[in-house]
C-alpha cells in the first residue's frame, strides 16, 4: 500500500535545551507520558515556521517557567536508540543556556514529575538518549 503525501515516515525534530546554573548544574525532570520514567532535559517540538531558538524559548516557559536568554545551538543528535526502543525517530537539535530568569517550577505535571539541578556527571538514571547525548556534546565542547 502507498502512502500519501502526508503519510510519509520521516524523523520529527526535537528540541532540547541544556541549561547551566551557577554553580555548574544543569537542569532535569523525570518524563511521565511521552518518553515515560526517563529523565531528560526540558524541551519540545519544533512546530512549523519556527527558529530553534523560538522553539527553545517557548519549549522551556511551558514546562518550567523559565525564561531563557540568549540559547545557542551546540549540536545535533540523531537518536536512534528511542527508534529502536520505541519506533519513534527524532532528530534533537539542542541548545545551551547560561542566562534564565526565574527559578524551575513544574507547569506540566503531567508530563513531568519534577524539575531538579544535577551534576552532569552524575546524570539520574535512566536518561533519554537525545538527552544523554547533548549532555556528552556540553561536556565534551564537541558538536557530536
Amino acid at each position: 500500500m502507498s502512502k500519501g503525501p502526508n503519510m510519509i515516515d520521516r524523523p520529527k525534530v526535537g528540541i532540547g535545551v541544556v541549561i547551566v546554573n551557577a554553580a555548574g548544574k544543569i537542569l532535569v525532570g523525570k518524563r511521565r507520558g511521552s518518553h515515560a520514567q526517563y529523565y531528560s532535559i526540558p524541551g519540545g517540538h519544533l512546530e512549523l515556521g519556527e527558529t530553534f531558538e523560538e522553539a527553545a524559548v517557548k519549549e522551556i516557559k511551558e514546562e518550567t517557567g523559565l525564561e531563557i536568554i540568549e540559547p545557542k545551538v551546540f549540536c545535533v543528535t540523531n537518536n536512534l536508540r528511542t527508534y529502536q526502543e520505541e519506533g519513534k525517530h527524532y532528530i534533537s537539535v539542542c541548545l545551551f543556556a547560561t542566562k534564565y530568569n526565574g527559578e524551575p517550577v513544574n507547569l506540566e505535571p503531567e508530563k513531568c514529575n519534577g524539575w531538579s539541578w544535577v551534576d552532569p556527571l552524575k546524570l539520574p538514571q535512566p536518561h533519554f538518549d537525545a538527552s544523554e547525548n547533548a549532555i556528552r556534546c556540553y561536556l565534551e565542547k564537541s558538536f557530536c
